[in-house]
């Protein structure tokens, strides 16, 4: 019965009626068009990701062209807005004596609107920090930057010591949300690449901290006849005159300030956006395994740098007269020692920082911190060692800030309110660590305080960061090491999401190839019983070419597969 059925079954081929070519060739130059197609989706589908990531404020600045351009303004406009920070900052020292008469007070007696300026500043840091997540950070800065021409505009007109100690409270306040900010944004603007442009940012406050004094004794000091300097007895008319003449310092500095301030939105007017911390989450972890320990640290770390920084340039005039026992003359030049090399490190660093590592950096200074603080506190009388000495910690101490940043950002995403904890740590150390030394040097006059401040914070500092590479580099699932120079994040970012994609593009090939077959012309081709002579094992699986084999009983019309036949 068996073999009589099979006489009279008829055995019939399906076949794709599109696929009648050789079957090799159709695969070789499908998988070449499936190659050749995949880059092109893959990269088309990452920049669909970063634009849902981004929405439509948040725009990655590409590495040329008008990119290119953009990032360079901002970097411009971001170093002539520290430049005038630089200036506004320092000018107060200079002409202290002249805001003091102009509010008809002795210096004693109006000391606390630095104090008040610096508590500004602290507020700035931590309100700057907040809004700069939630608001356009050109609008932020140009905002700050007005304030603060507004705040220089309106100095040489106090009369009244309250009121001068609330505008002074006010610029502050701009001051210390420009500063984070500024940090931020040129991080933001270059990403792995803004080690040599940070530095540029802060050379450009040390020039302007050195220009500042200059501005205002050499082109609007006192009238050069010899006079006195003013106080609150003298005549009123002389009093108007000369300290009308020394306030046009900050007129000059408020002027530059209004004309940064108009370019920071000219630049919001015109659409250009830095790449900001949405697209860098795109690229990167965002934040190391012990993020909070790790900015705690740096909170530290710079509030003893800051801290003796400022203390140093403050009180070697004093230290130098009063117990090295150097004429007025070569005290001030080793003053204008300290900060001239401090400022020339910095501009020099910018070089430095395309080559070197900001850990290396780092450990540069401190090794040069501690070298020079040692000798000054061995050889404290000795003026020759006074001077190298001096010369090289202002150098040491010159790039620690800008490097700092710079390194923290390998390691963890610096926001805006990572910014500003540790610039609030650094207004705290130039606050508190200054009025330390001349508290004390008002009870121990005769032992070199400030020396012995300046080899305390250098040791401090240099063992406090070994302990910060090691908190950073822990190992975790968030934490991002160093990468090797040359390759940055972005491509390693692009070869991971290229690996994902290609899961993504099989599995979308494959429901492809399903719907070609559902799709597909069928033409029925009958064999006879000689051409199905081959085993059940081997019908049962169709060939690659795309032919499946079924069978027809002729009897009862009933197709049935090969495993059933």
């Amino acid at each position: 019965m068996s073999s009589g059925r099979e006489s009279v079954a008829k055995k019939k081929h399906v076949r794709f009626a599109n696929m009648e070519e050789e079957e090799q060739e159709e695969d070789t130059l499908f998988d070449q068009r499936k190659e050749a197609g995949r880059g092109l989706k893959s990269a088309l589908k990452l920049a669909k990701r970063s634009m849902k990531a981004g929405g439509e404020s948040r725009v990655r600045v590409s590495a040329g062209g008008s990119g290119a351009c953009g990032r360079w303004m901002v970097t411009l406009a971001l170093c002539g807005s520290f430049l005038g920070l630089g200036m506004g900052i320092s000018v107060v020292g200079p002409t202290f004596q002249d805001l003091a008469a102009n509010v008809h007070k002795n210096i004693s007696n109006i000391s606390y609107i630095i104090t008040g300026r610096a508590v500004g500043y602290i507020g700035g840091s931590l309100i700057g920090g907040i809004l700069f997540e939630c608001m356009n950070p050109h609008v932020l800065l140009g905002i700050s930057m007005l304030l603060t021409a507004l705040g220089m505009y309106a100095i040489p007109f106090c009369k009244q010591v309250l009121f001068l100690t609330g505008i002074m409270s006010v610029v502050g306040m701009a001051m210390g949300a420009l500063d984070t900010g500024g940090n931020v944004l040129i991080l933001n603007t270059w990403g792995e690449n803004s080690g040599p442009h940070m530095q540029a940012l802060h050379f450009s406050f040390a020039a302007g901290a050195f220009a500042s004094p200059i501005i205002a004794k050499l082109l609007f000091g006192h009238d050069g006849n010899g006079s006195s300097p003013l106080t609150p007895t003298s005549p009123p008319a002389a009093m108007s005159r000369i300290t009308l003449k020394s306030m046009w310092a900050y007129i000059v500095i408020g002027s530059v300030l209004l004309f940064i301030s108009f370019l920071f939105l000219l630049l919001y007017a015109c659409g250009s956006k830095s790449r900001d911390k949405a697209q860098a989450a795109s690229e990167r972890p965002r934040v190391a395994k012990h993020h909070s320990v790790l900015v705690a640290l740096l909170f530290f770390f710079f509030f003893a740098y800051v801290g003796a920084e400022v203390a140093y340039g403050t009180f070697i005039f004093t230290f130098a007269t009063n117990y090295a026992h150097m004429p007025e003359a070569h005290a001030a030049g080793l003053n204008s020692l300290f900060w001239g090399t401090f400022a020339a490190t910095r501009g020099a660093a910018i070089f430095f920082a395309a080559c070197l590592y900001p850990g290396t950096m780092i450990l540069l200074c401190l090794l040069g911190s501690v070298l020079s603080s040692l000798l000054l506190c061995l050889f404290t009388n000795n003026h020759a060692v006074l001077w190298f000495g001096t010369g090289l910690y202002g150098a040491s101490m010159a790039t620690t800030f800008p490097s700092g940043i710079s390194w923290l950002e390998q390691y963890t995403t610096v926001t805006g309110k990572t910014a500003a904890a540790f610039v609030v740590g650094a207004a705290l150390g130039e606050m508190m660590l200054p009025s330390l030394v001349g508290f004390l040097l008002g009870v121990f006059p005769k032992q070199p305080l400030l020396m012995y401040l300046s080899i305390i914070t250098a040791t401090f500092t240099s063992i406090l960061f070994p302990v910060m590479y090691k908190v950073a580099s822990a190992p975790g699932d968030q934490s991002r090491k160093p990468g090797i120079r040359g390759r940055s994040d972005a491509d390693d970012s692009e070869y991971r999401q290229a690996l994902l994609d290609s899961g993504a593009d099989e599995e979308e090939e494959q429901q492809n190839e399903a719907d070609q077959w559902n799709d597909a012309d069928f033409e029925i081709i009958e064999m006879d019983d000689a051409s199905s002579s081959n085993s059940p094992s081997k019908e049962s699986s169709p060939p690659d070419g795309g032919a499946v084999t079924v069978t027809t009983e002729s009897d009862g019309d009933l197709l049935q597969g090969d495993s059933q036949t």
